[in-house]
């Protein structure tokens, strides 16, 4: 994980009041009262697309391991940051494990690849989630 992908983590959670798990294997982010609880972050830029890295279209063994990845979560969060200011969020998205999981195997259905990273736009989030923070310069 970059640096500056952890940071990215850490001022999503500190929004939403979660609390970072540093692990590279486990999920982005927790409930701050209960750590089973758990959540992924999905980050870009202005008009750039967040993304699942490394998910597997095959073999189905792999396919399966991949979506745990989604599903361990309560809930995923697509933040977009400023294009002008990568420190700063302008909206946050929360979206159902589910919906991301049908998006992804949609997405991993048309992939020519066995591995791919599955990219989900604001549009998309807009079209599928709920707007949890919403920067007063927006």
């Amino acid at each position: 994980m970059s640096r500056e992908t952890h940071i990215k983590e850490m001022i999503i959670a500190e929004i939403l009041g979660h609390n970072v798990i540093t692990s590279k294997r486990g999920a982005d982010a927790c409930d701050a009262n209960d750590p089973t609880i758990q959540y992924e972050y999905l980050s870009c830029k202005e008009g750039k697309s967040g993304q699942l890295d490394r998910m597997y279209k095959e073999p189905p063994a792999k396919r399966v391991e991949s979506l745990k990845r989604i599903w361990r979560n309560k809930k995923v969060f697509l933040a977009v940051f400023f294009k002008t200011n990568q420190t700063k969020v302008k909206i946050i998205y929360e979206l159902e494990p589910s919906v991301v999981v049908a998006e992804t195997e949609r997405k991993l259905d048309r992939s020519k690849n066995a591995i791919s990273h599955v990219g989900f736009s604001e549009t998309w989030a807009k079209q599928n989630g709920v707007v949890v923070y919403e920067d007063d310069d927006s």
